[in-house]
């Protein structure tokens, strides 16, 4: 039986400097202009005529099927189970323990050689109960251990892990030029995040010409290495450069993947136009800009996975509909049992989050006493950094029955919360998308978010949620403080609560994007890039 690992993501804003404009002139570039953030015009218009299924290799360090740490896990799951309605889609996942163990009937299908320091691996087979296939990167070595895809029990990133990622790139571009999948070979490549974004630079070294596609999920996570790896991982000289991979004295996967794909996405139109500023950039704004004035920058908001349907989710209390509110009443009655919460009074703000900076945790911590003190209460779901996860047991501790908190994760307890709630807590400092707000509003509980990336796309201040703007405790309470208004007059409340739940897009009405990009890249393939001068 076949082997599995983990790898975690390195931050970047702790590595990085503000400014790095790559050299290249952006004159002329106005990112104001949605047009100017859409790789090809055709993407907005009609789509094109019906093709034969193309292959596709997805690309991934999770898939929520097996192995979850973030968004990125139920992106995996979600958007080939819907690409492969048009394409003959396979997903390429490393075979972490946690995976195997799941895996029934794996089959051996190819093995690849080794490279440097990176050891060689054999390639399985699995198709899921719905038909999705899922090959596997098998290298024992790298794989079989315990902890997460990215750090071992004690919360430590994997000190190998540019190894192990760089194993499921070679890989993937030793697939796309037909190898080691039994003469299987894909017509495009769709890479995620750091941990796979060194495929599209292998293909470019290897001299595969198959088209590439890179969707940024979180710019701050970077996948950052010594230049000493680059022997280790068999790369070529001009990995070395500043216009290759090269960032500050370190090598960085991330900036690999924008410089050698041939287009990039990201989760979000607006975290598209962020990401291009010294504010978000974190120091690759430059070669970001770059990327837009050669139109090869776009966003594309996620969509969320058909089962988030609060008329028939067998995870809640009770079901119910925008019409039928009896069950959604029913899941409050069990979040304040629950979290030993006293019944029906007040608002019920929720948390359902990682424990992070990022997430604005500490400014839900400074408010939390004026939003106590004007009625509501508070209950919390996640895991996270232990300070944050201490101060919030804390405020549990100092407010019982206003305030319940677990530290953990459970799918089940969450959905319940999501639709026990009336308001969810989003002021995250940045947001490439977000699902959180998406799944509230489908359960008919408005988020409260700062304005920013994808939270800003998809939440309209005053219809289907309230937005901040300032990254402030005094925005942020003022936007609570109008929800809690909104929550004494029911007739608002419940008018913005059912266009809060028509409002989420689902995958399979968003698929679309991303099923014209697929075409238009697939009709105009080019040379294997060469960096960005390209």
């Amino acid at each position: 039986m076949p082997r599995r690992d983990g790898v975690r993501p390195t931050n970047a804003k702790d590595n990085v400097r503000p400014e790095d404009d790559m050299g290249h002139s952006v004159a002329g570039v106005c990112l104001e202009e949605p047009a100017v953030l859409t790789a090809f015009p055709s993407l907005l218009h009609p789509q094109d005529p019906p093709q034969q299924r193309d292959r596709i290799l997805f690309v991934t360090a999770e898939l929520s099927d097996f192995v979850k740490v973030g968004g990125l896990g139920d992106f995996s799951a979600a958007l080939p189970r819907v690409l492969k309605r048009e394409h003959s889609v396979r997903v390429l996942l490393p075979g972490y323990r946690q995976v195997l163990e799941r895996c029934r009937d794996l089959r051996i299908i190819g093995s690849l050689p080794g490279r440097a320091a990176i050891p060689p691996c054999e390639i399985g087979l699995v198709t899921l109960d719905d038909g999705l296939e899922v090959m596997l990167v098998l290298c024992p070595l790298l794989y079989e251990r315990e902890g997460t895809p990215y750090m071992d029990d004690q919360g430590n990133d994997w000190p190998d892990n540019h190894l192990r990622f760089a194993r499921l790139c070679l890989a993937a571009a030793e697939i796309a030029g037909g190898r080691g999948a039994q003469g299987w070979q894909p017509g495009l490549v769709h890479a995620n995040d750091w941990p796979s974004a060194l495929t599209p630079a292998y293909m470019a070294w290897n001299g595969v010409r198959t088209p590439s596609l890179f969707t940024i999920h979180n710019l701050a996570y970077q996948g950052l290495c010594d230049l000493q790896c680059c022997a280790e991982l068999g790369l070529p000289d001009e990995a070395l450069s500043h216009e290759s991979m090269e960032f500050h004295g370190r090598l960085s996967f991330l900036k690999a993947g924008i410089a050698y794909a041939h287009h990039i996405t990201t989760v979000s139109e607006t975290y598209a136009q962020e990401i291009t500023t010294p504010e978000y950039g974190c120091g690759l704004h430059g070669i970001l800009k770059y990327k837009v004035e050669k139109r090869q920058l776009s966003g594309i908001v996620n969509g969320i996975d058909d089962s988030w349907q609060p008329h028939c989710d067998p995870h809640l209390v009770a079901c119910f509909s925008a019409r039928q509110w009896a069950g959604k009443r029913a899941n409050t009655r069990y979040v304040e049992e629950r979290f030993g919460l006293e019944p029906g009074k007040g608002p019920l703000f929720a948390v359902v989050s990682r424990l992070v900076q990022q997430k604005g945790i500490d400014l839900t911590l400074e408010i939390s006493d004026a939003l106590l003190q004007a009625g509501g209460r508070l209950v919390s779901i996640g895991r996270g950094e232990p300070n944050l996860e201490k101060a919030m047991l804390e405020l549990a501790r100092r407010h019982p029955g206003q305030v319940g908190v677990h530290i953990g994760f459970d799918e089940t307890e969450a959905r319940r919360i999501y639709a026990g709630s009336d308001f969810l807590l989003m002021p995250s400092r940045y947001e490439p998308c977000g699902l959180s707000q998406l799944y509230a509003q489908c359960f008919g509980s408005l988020p409260i978010a700062r304005c920013t990336g994808g939270l800003a796309d998809t939440i309209v201040d005053g219809v289907t949620g309230f937005l901040f703007r300032e990254e402030t405790a005094q925005s942020y309470l003022d936007a609570v403080m109008r929800a809690i208004n909104v929550y004494h007059c029911p007739s608002l409340l419940n008018a913005m609560r059912c266009k809060a739940m028509a409002a989420p897009m689902f995958w399979s009405d968003s698929v679309e994007p991303y099923n014209r990009l697929y075409r238009r890249l697939l009709r105009n393939t080019a040379p294997a890039l060469r960096g960005v001068r390209q």
